[in-house]
C-alpha cells in the first residue's frame, strides 16, 4: 500500500478487535477440547482440533491483512 492513512489504521484497529475475539475463542475451544480427551471422547476432540486449525489459518490471514493496512 501507498502511504498510512487515518482511514487505513482505522480499518486495522477494527479489524484487531474480532481477531481478539478468535484468539478468545480458540482458547475456549482448546480448553473444551482437552476436556473432551480426558473425558474419552476422541470424536470430539479431533473436531476441535479441525476447529482449531481452522481459526488459526483465519486468524494468520487476518493478521497479514492488518499488518498490510498499517504499512
Amino acid at each position: 500500500m501507498a502511504e498510512n492513512t487515518d482511514v487505513h489504521i482505522a480499518i486495522a484497529d477494527v479489524l484487531t478487535l474480532p481477531l481478539h475475539n478468535q484468539h478468545a475463542l480458540a482458547s475456549a475451544i482448546e480448553e473444551e477440547a482437552l476436556w473432551a480427551k480426558a473425558s474419552g471422547s476422541s470424536e470430539t476432540h479431533e473436531n476441535a482440533v479441525t476447529a482449531l486449525q481452522t481459526l488459526d489459518a483465519n486468524a494468520s490471514a487476518i493478521t497479514i491483512g492488518i499488518l498490510k493496512l498499517r504499512q
